[in-house]
């Protein structure tokens, strides 16, 4: 993941920054530690397929 997007990106529910795990394919939100998946490059920041 472009170091450009995780600058822009941010948590759709608490609005904190997010780091990318790589390992597993996730970002995840250094407040609210929500996990979404990133596939094909693609961040999937929808909340409802969230984990926490």
């Amino acid at each position: 993941m472009k170091q450009e997007l995780l600058e822009i990106l941010c948590c759709p529910k608490c609005k904190a920054d997010l780091k990318f795990d790589e390992k597993n394919s996730t970002l995840i939100c250094v407040s609210c530690k929500t996990v979404y998946q990133v596939k094909d490059n693609i961040p999937i920041l929808l909340p409802d397929n969230a984990q926490q």
